[in-house]
């Protein structure tokens, strides 16, 4: 079996057995518009050479190689892409096959992922019918990533497995973060807002300040280009437009999110900030008159 090292330049290094299927199929990606690396039949090699790869190019290097992935996946045949995970059975009968396979992990484009008593409260609540095969179910990745981010997702029944999640995963603030879609960096300080005097909202931090503080800390401002942003920004937006056609509220919030905070850090890299945008534009709309036409508000 060959497997191949790819790269979609300017997003990511990864490794699969079906370029078709991954690349173009999965992730929208024609020949001519990635390239492959590398290619062997030795897994442990091509595993070990996706990692050194990801870190000479500077893209995000995997927590577990893709060997690792492999064997982890056998028993239960959950797959895995870029938007969902994917369980080999209907929802009905789902508890029962994640109660069996209670500590199995995977890697995803958001994150690492896990089998825990609340991760699987977390799944039932939120899996759907396969569209295409109603004997398989699914979740969506951000949205199970984002449940990382505010919740202690890795807590159980006391389990070896748990206990090493936790020290591998040291959670300071109880697993609380402001927005999704920044998985494992915090932007949300629980002191600062526990201690806020709500008849005097200027003694706290704002959201914008939080995001300007968790931006500065990263070098964007720095070292960022507002064309970067901006080309993240239109991203966004789609994802953002793909969420309200499917009618899913959780991306929804996500897509609203994230946009905001390119918006903040584009603002910023302008030398104007984002309250300053917001008061120009609430300045001429609030005087703006008109009518709401097919869904549209439609200015005089």
């Amino acid at each position: 079996m060959t497997y191949y090292i790819y790269h979609i330049p300017g997003k990511k290094i990864g490794v699969t057995r079906n370029l078709q299927e991954r690349v173009t199929n999965q992730q929208g990606y024609e020949e001519g518009e990635y390239d492959i690396l590398m290619k062997s039949d030795d897994i442990s090699y091509i595993s070990k050479q996706e990692l050194v790869l990801q870190k000479a190019f500077g893209y995000k290097v995997d927590r577990q190689s893709y060997e690792m992935l492999t064997p982890n996946n056998k028993e239960m045949k959950i797959n895995i892409t870029e938007q969902t995970t994917t369980f080999p059975c209907p929802i009905n009968k789902l508890k029962g096959q994640l109660m069996d396979n209670k500590g199995l992990r995977w890697m995803t484009e958001h994150g690492e992922f896990m089998i825990t008593d609340n991760t699987i409260k977390w799944i039932l609540s939120n899996v759907k019918t396969s569209m295409y095969d109603d004997q398989r179910s699914y979740v969506y990745n951000k949205a199970f990533a984002r449940y990382y981010d505010n919740n202690d997702a890795y807590s159980s029944n006391g389990t070896l497995a748990d206990a090493h999640a936790r020290e591998q995963h040291p959670d300071p603030y109880d697993g609380k973060t402001i927005a999704g879609g920044l998985m494992n960096d915090r932007l949300y300080d629980k002191d600062e807002y526990e201690c806020c005097d709500k008849d005097n909202p200027c003694t706290c931090k704002s959201q914008f300040d939080l995001i300007r503080e968790w931006a500065d800390e990263r070098g964007l401002y720095e070292h960022g280009d507002p064309k970067t942003q901006a080309l993240k920004l239109v991203e966004e937006v789609g994802e953002i437009a793909r969420a309200v056609l499917k009618d899913d509220i959780d991306e929804v919030i996500d897509g609203i999110g994230d946009a905001v905070v390119v918006l903040t850090n584009l603002a910023e890299l302008h030398d104007v900030s984002i309250e300053e945008c917001i008061a120009s534009a609430y300045g001429v709309i609030s005087k703006r008159t008109g009518k709401m036409v097919n869904g549209t508000f439609k200015k005089d």
